[in-house]
């Protein structure tokens, strides 16, 4: 995968627009379902304890609108104006991927592993650049540091770490 420069105030604006427009979308369809089951089969009348008994209309207004949601959020997710969003996500996951077996890999490249210290230089290059387009200024130092561990050891080795080298097919290996 290779790493694409992401202008911060880009991303966080079409982030925000994105999850407010989905949480939007959500509510208004989550009350239109829930009254369109009502008024269909919904009951008139409300019980002793004070309840109408349409409480399960409702929770099935809900996971419908979530599933139109999702539809409609997976419909729309190659539109050119979500690639930003759709680049940062893909990196979380990769992230994922690679945390889940982090400690193989760090032992590996403590032996010295040139596709380890690959993966790790890509792993902190790029969990760096998510961390700041999502405003995670915490832990950054810490990343930073682990980053020059890597390119330090690497040097060491006479070992060149290209990160357009990395694909996600190294993490099999694992």
């Amino acid at each position: 995968m290779k790493i694409l420069n992401i202008d911060k105030d880009t991303y966080r604006k079409k982030t925000n627009l994105v999850m407010v427009g989905f949480v939007g979308c959500l509510a208004v369809l989550a009350l239109a379902f829930g009254s369109i089951l009502i008024a269909l089969f919904g009951s008139e009348g409300i019980t002793e304890s004070g309840s109408t008994g349409n409480f399960h209309l409702n929770v099935l207004g809900v996971i419908l609108a979530v599933i139109v949601s999702s539809v409609v959020m997976n419909k729309v997710k190659s539109n050119p104006y979500f690639d930003e969003i759709m680049y940062a996500w893909q990196l979380k996951q990769i992230h994922n991927r690679i945390y889940r077996k982090l400690a193989k890999i760090k032992e590996k490249a403590a032996r010295n592993d040139h596709n380890s210290l690959l993966i790790l230089a890509f792993y902190y290059t790029t969990q760096q650049q998510v961390f700041t387009l999502d405003n995670n200024t915490l832990t950054i130092t810490a990343v930073q540091k682990s980053l020059n561990e890597v390119y330090e050891q690497a040097a060491e080795m006479n070992f060149t770490l290209d990160l357009d080298d990395f694909t996600v097919d190294l993490l099999d290996r694992y």
